[in-house]
C-alpha cells in the first residue's frame, strides 16, 4: 500500500475530527515525536524562575524523555544541558533539585561547570609515567550538549532547536496575554506535586483543551459552581498551527442557574453536595477579571493553571506510548499575605493524584488508553462537537480547540 493510502487510511478527515487510536499506543509514533516535537523546533517548558533564584540552583528535569538540567549560573542567567556525562553516559545530576558550585559525575569524576563545560577529567595525564589522555585533548573542545534557553514571565523553557523562532514568537499573540494575566508580578514557588499517569501524554493535551468534558466529569466542578456550562467563557487559540490554547471561564449570575442539569439528565450535578470546610472552594479576588477557572496548554509540555486562587504550571514529561508523569508547580506572589498563602496550600487538594477535580482527568484519560490499546489500526476517535459553529470561541460545548490540535500536530510529525 502506498503511503498515500496509509495516510488516509490513518487519518480519515483532514479537519481533525477523526484521530487514529495508534497514535497512543504505536511505540514507533512515541520514538518520532521525540525526534519531530521534544526535540524539533519546540519550546518545551523547564523551570519557574523561581525554583531557581540563586547562582548554584539547579533542577532536574526532561524534555520529552530526554533528562536535563536546568541551573542559575553566576551571570543570573539560566541555563540547561543534557544529563548525560560525555564520557561513558552516566546521569551526571541525581537529585531533584539542590544547589553546587559545580556538577560530578560519581562514576569517574568527570567535572563540569554550572554551564556544562568541561573542567576536569581525574589523571588526564597519567599517572607515573604512563598515558592519560591523548595529547591532543583539549577540555575546552568538550561539554555537556547545551540547550537553547529563554524565559518569558515566571518561565523558563528551553529547545534543542537552532532555528526556531524566539520564545515569545513562539508563544504568540493570543497566548502571551493570557501568561501576562498570571506572571503579572513576581511569583514566589511553594512546591510540587506528581502524578503518574498510565496513558498517552497526548490524551491529557486533549483532557485540557476539552471545554465540554469539565461540566460533565467533574462532580465538583459543577456542584460547588467552580465549572458550569453556562459561565462567560472566552477560548484563544494560537492562529499560527493551533497548537496553544486558553481556556477561561467567570463565574456570573447566570452560571447559579443549575435547570441546565436537570433538562440535561447530567448526573455529576449534586445539589446537595457539601463540605465540612467550605474554605477550599472560597474565592478571594486578586485579579481584574474574575476568573474561576484559566487552563492554558503551551505546546508540547506545559499546562498554566489558575483554578479559584490555586496557581500552577503543570509539566507534562512522556516516559512511554502509555504512561507519563505530570508535575504540578505550585506557586503563589512574593507580596502574599498570610491567609491567600495559606488558601493557595488549601486549593492545592483541587489538583493532583487526589485532587478532587484532577484525579477524575488522570482516570478519564487512563479509561481510554485501556481501551484504545487493544484496537486496530483503523479505529479512530470522532469529534464533532461544535463543528463549524461561529460562536465556538464562547462556548464549553465545543471540541474545536482539540480539532486544531490534532491538524498541528499531524503537519509536524508528518513535515
Amino acid at each position: 500500500m502506498s503511503d498515500e493510502a496509509v495516510h488516509e487510511r490513518l487519518w480519515p478527515n483532514a479537519d481533525g475530527t477523526a484521530v487514529p487510536y495508534r497514535v497512543f499506543t504505536d511505540q514507533g509514533v512515541f520514538d518520532r515525536e521525540q525526534e519531530r516535537i521534544f526535540r524539533g523546533r519546540t519550546w518545551s517548558f523547564l523551570a519557574l524562575q523561581a525554583e531557581i533564584p540563586e547562582t548554584g540552583d539547579y533542577k532536574s528535569t526532561f524534555i520529552g524523555d530526554t533528562p536535563v538540567v536546568v541551573v542559575r549560573q553566576k551571570d543570573g542567567e539560566p541555563a540547561a544541558w543534557v544529563n548525560r556525562c560525555i564520557h561513558r553516559g552516566a546521569k551526571v545530576c541525581r537529585h531533584n533539585r539542590g544547589k553546587v558550585r559545580n556538577f560530578t559525575c560519581v562514576y569517574h569524576q568527570w567535572q563540569y561547570g554550572l554551564d556544562g563545560k568541561l573542567l576536569g577529567v581525574p589523571f588526564r595525564k597519567g599517572l607515573k609515567g604512563m598515558s592519560g589522555m591523548p595529547d591532543d585533548f583539549d577540555m575546552k573542545d568538550h561539554r555537556l550538549p547545551p540547550l537553547r534557553v529563554e524565559s518569558y514571565g515566571g518561565l523558563i523553557f528551553g529547545t534543542f532547536s537552532s532555528d526556531v523562532e524566539s520564545l515569545s514568537d513562539y508563544l504568540g499573540p493570543e497566548m502571551r496575554p493570557w501568561i501576562d494575566r498570571v506572571f503579572h508580578k513576581p511569583v514566589k514557588f511553594i512546591g510540587t506535586l506528581r502524578q503518574r499517569m498510565k496513558s498517552n501524554w497526548k490524551l491529557y493535551f486533549e483532557n485540557v483543551k476539552d471545554p465540554y468534558h469539565g461540566h460533565l466529569l467533574h462532580l465538583f466542578h459543577n456542584s460547588f459552581n467552580i465549572g458550569r456550562p453556562n459561565m462567560d467563557v472566552e477560548s484563544a487559540l494560537d492562529q499560527r498551527h493551533g497548537m496553544h490554547s486558553a481556556i477561561v471561564a467567570v463565574k456570573t449570575e447566570k452560571s447559579k442557574d443549575t435547570s441546565i442539569y436537570q433538562e440535561n439528565t447530567v448526573s455529576t450535578f449534586q445539589d446537595d453536595a457539601t463540605l465540612q470546610d467550605m474554605e477550599v472552594v472560597r474565592m478571594r479576588e486578586e485579579f481584574e477579571l474574575p476568573v474561576t477557572n484559566q487552563i492554558q496548554s503551551i505546546f508540547p509540555s506545559l499546562v498554566v493553571q489558575q483554578i479559584h486562587n490555586s496557581l500552577a504550571a503543570r509539566q507534562i514529561v512522556p516516559t512511554g506510548p502509555g504512561e507519563f508523569e505530570l508535575v504540578f508547580h505550585l506557586f503563589g506572589y512574593e507580596d502574599d499575605d498570610d491567609e491567600l498563602r495559606d488558601m493557595r496550600l488549601l486549593q492545592a487538594n483541587l489538583i493532583g493524584p487526589a485532587g478532587y477535580i484532577s484525579m477524575e482527568d488522570g482516570e478519564a484519560t487512563e479509561l481510554v488508553q485501556a481501551a484504545v490499546s487493544p484496537t486496530g489500526t483503523d479505529a479512530s476517535s470522532m469529534m464533532l462537537m461544535g463543528h463549524g459553529a461561529p460562536e465556538g470561541h464562547r462556548s464549553l460545548i465545543t471540541e474545536e480547540l482539540l480539532r486544531a490540535f490534532w491538524r498541528g500536530y499531524r503537519d509536524i510529525m508528518e513535515d
